[in-house]
């Protein structure tokens, strides 16, 4: 529903002029009033976050497109992560499909150099997977002998556990929160 009424605001905004478009307490205001108040430009963050720079829609990415790293072993490695975590590998021939991820939130946040969020000051990445059911996937993995702490925490946007790859590289699995749709 918020995505439509932003999508139609969006539009009406095109077709009338950014000042259309009011904040909810600007909104109350016109309301009240018969002048309408003035609407300052919206922040650099809030014109990237709602996909809108100088008036027009900003182009973006659409998602991530590949993650490309160095192993000591990159075959094993792969393998590995086809095999425990149903990750194909880039394809080789025109008749093989790559893995296809599903639609999803997609978090992308630097660290301080500094942090020791990865475990191992050393490393300076960490992949984070999406899972359906993180008690089954960590169930999964500790079956075949992989070292995995669920955190007993549950925070607002979900659950996560910790793993480590065979070359020591952290994985963190998220089991995203689901939106309560009741009304």
């Amino acid at each position: 529903m918020l995505f439509l009424r932003r999508q139609l605001l969006r539009t009406l905004s095109f077709a009338f002029g950014s000042s259309f478009i009011l904040r909810q307490n600007q909104l109350a205001i016109a309301a009240q009033t018969a002048v309408q108040p003035k609407v300052s430009p919206p922040s650099a963050g809030a014109a990237v976050r709602d996909g809108i720079a100088g008036g027009t829609e900003m182009e973006k990415v659409t998602g991530i497109g590949g993650f490309f790293f160095r192993a000591k072993d990159p075959k094993a490695l792969a393998l590995w992560y086809q095999q425990h975590l149903g990750i194909l590998t880039v394809p080789t021939s025109s008749g093989e499909s790559g893995w296809q991820q599903e639609a999803g939130p997609t978090a992308f946040a630097p660290f301080k150099e500094t942090s020791d969020y990865f475990g191992d000051t050393q490393k300076v990445w960490m992949l984070n997977f999406r899972v359906r059911d993180l008690d089954k996937m960590a169930a999964q993995l500790q079956t075949s002998g992989i070292a995995v702490k669920i955190d007993p925490q549950s925070y607002p946007y979900g659950r996560f556990a910790r793993l480590h790859d065979p070359e020591g590289n952290p994985i963190e699995l998220w089991q995203p929160k689901v939106p309560d749709t009741r009304g």
